[in-house]
């Protein structure tokens, strides 16, 4: 990005105004192509707070194919008869020429409300549907205080209402670790410079912004670390859920600590890794000994949602299971393999993996984005999966239908459909 811009803003914004609906346009076309968008919820299975959990298997299958015929061939018969659904490639940013930070509507009107702080891009919109999103506002877990169960009080945790929510249950510091989550600071595509993405000078982003009340939203962008531009992968915002028990942070920077994720995010992931540009636009240097500190203690006192049917060792309690999330269970350790890196209590193993699903398709171009090898790939815990969809580090799986199909794909499991299912409702239940 050049630093000094010769364009005036109002052109800039015209341009870009002016190109929005062919690039959205597109997008959306690729999703219909690639997915089932409908709202198709899951009789009686909700998210903590009761958001209906969508089922199905929304990857549309490639005509004249089944799941059962897909899984019965070989990866290299797959790529050469272009077999793959199309929505197991890669997801590419809405705009992934342009890239940056795009949120949800219900998160942008929200703080419109509370802040009079405006999100809303002109020049973009977010690309998937409210009801394969997280539910908003999430709940808040603490591992310090279990007995409270949700602290939110069903608000969004905001610069203008945390110390309100939070004081005489955090101590001091960790009010201010607090305070710093919900502070905007200037980012990429929200700072007070002519090359912004708001129609009026922005505050900025606030780390909670994506990550709402220390979960997820489903808030997208483009990884920092990755030239030329097509090779930069989507990334769909991770829960800070359970961060305590994690020891990578990022999807595939494999950062060793929480207190390195937090500066990296500050630093380089709000400006897309360039510093001249961060510079420019305002970057936060956070302090590391003491608001790094401050910020990394509070992430790390999120707690997972209680699973009431687990064990002392986050296996079911057969008391309290029904037979379907037993025999997925059974699934899950054995046939399914998932076990192998998801391993309880959390279930993950805290290593990265590469599941090499490069083999099944050939290098493509998709609306700007390259889809080749994804490369290694942290283990995130699914401890609360049923919370957090869209689900793989780019939100590519819209389902845990979805996720089922895929890795039983990719693993060569040979599932039935009845196993299938069984895995599904094992998954829900942790």
């Amino acid at each position: 990005m050049p630093v000094d811009i010769a364009e005036p803003f109002a052109s800039i914004m015209a341009r870009m105004v002016a190109a929005k609906p062919q690039i959205e346009k597109e997008h959306a076309d690729l999703l219909g192509q690639r997915y089932d968008l409908a709202d198709h919820p899951a009789q009686g299975v909700t998210m903590s707070r009761g958001k209906p959990v969508q089922t199905g298997v929304r990857a549309k299958l490639p005509a004249g194919t089944s799941w059962d015929s897909l899984a019965a061939l070989s990866p290299d018969q797959i790529r050469d008869r272009d077999l793959f659904p199309r929505g197991f490639l890669p997801l590419p940013h809405p705009n992934h020429a342009e890239g940056g930070m795009v949120f949800p509507h219900f998160e942008i009107d929200e703080l419109k409300k509370q802040e009079a702080r405006d999100l809303t891009r002109f020049d973009l919109d977010f690309d998937l549907p409210d009801h394969l999103l997280p539910e908003f506002p999430p709940p808040i877990y603490l591992t310090t205080r279990p007995d409270l169960g949700d602290v939110s009080q069903g608000k969004l945790v905001t610069i203008d209402n945390y110390y309100a929510l939070f004081t005489g249950i955090f101590n001091p510091k960790q009010l201010e670790g607090l305070r710093l989550l919900v502070t905007p600071f200037a980012q990429q595509q929200f700072n007070q410079t002519e090359d912004r993405r708001t129609a009026q000078p922005s505050r900025g982003a606030a780390c909670f912004d994506c990550h709402a009340n220390g979960h997820t939203n489903g808030a997208t962008h483009l990884v920092g670390d990755i030239r030329p531009q097509e090779f930069r992968h989507r990334i769909d915002t991770p829960s800070l859920r359970g961060v305590n028990i994690e020891r990578l942070f990022g999807s595939q920077r494999a950062l060793k600590t929480v207190e390195d994720f937090t500066e990296f995010e500050q630093r380089a992931a709000y400006f897309d890794g360039d510093p001249v540009i961060a510079t420019k636009k305002g970057v936060n240097t956070l302090e590391r000994g003491s608001q790094v500190h401050d910020m990394a203690e509070v992430q790390e006192l999120l707690d997972f949602p209680p699973a009431p049917k687990l064990d002392l060792f986050g296996r079911l309690d057969p008391s309290k299971a029904s037979e379907a999330e037993l025999r997925g269970q059974a699934v899950f350790f054995g046939k399914g393999q998932c076990g192998t890196c998801h391993t309880p209590p959390y279930y993950t193993d805290n290593l990265m993996h590469n599941l090499h699903t490069e083999r099944f398709y050939k290098p493509v171009l998709i609306n700007g984005a390259m889809a080749s090898a994804d490369g290694l790939i942290k283990t995130f815990p699914l401890r609360g999966v049923k919370d957090s969809p869209p689900y793989l580090h780019d939100g590519r799986l819209l389902t845990l239908e979805d996720t089922v199909e895929f890795f039983n794909l990719v693993l060569a499991d040979k599932l039935t459909a009845a196993e299938k299912q069984d895995l599904v409702a094992f998954l829900r239940a942790l």
